[in-house]
């Protein structure tokens, strides 16, 4: 099993900046890719930024240039640089992480509890 927490969520005014971590912990286990989700009242969860182990980035269109996603594969730990936030960037941001876990020698997605970022318009 993996555990993933997130932090760094908050009310920030529009134009300002966050910077949200996740760390994965658990047993054993081998992280390939860790990302940041998100999802606001009456929306459908959406892809924020991935990355890869290896450090391959993927981010949505309406956040690239503004948003930055970055790993620590050490200490299992990915993070994400929110600038110039918007209004619309207002989201229950989780983070997900696939991993292969030994325990049930299965590779599979994992997610955090979430943590709230809020903008001001």
């Amino acid at each position: 099993q993996v555990q993933l927490v997130e932090s760094g969520g908050g009310l920030v005014q529009a134009g300002g900046s966050l910077r949200l971590s996740c760390v994965a912990s658990g047993s054993f286990f081998r992280i390939y890719a860790m990302g940041w989700y998100r999802q606001a009242p009456g929306k459908q969860r959406e892809l924020v930024a991935t990355i890869t182990t290896r450090g391959s980035t993927n981010y949505a269109d309406s956040v690239k240039g503004r948003f930055t996603i970055s790993r620590d594969n050490a200490k299992n730990t990915v993070y994400l640089q929110m600038n110039s936030l918007k209004p619309e960037d207002t989201a229950l941001y989780s983070c997900n992480c696939n991993a292969y876990d030994y325990d049930s020698q299965i590779t599979k997605n994992y997610w955090g509890q979430g943590t709230q970022v809020t903008v001001s318009s």
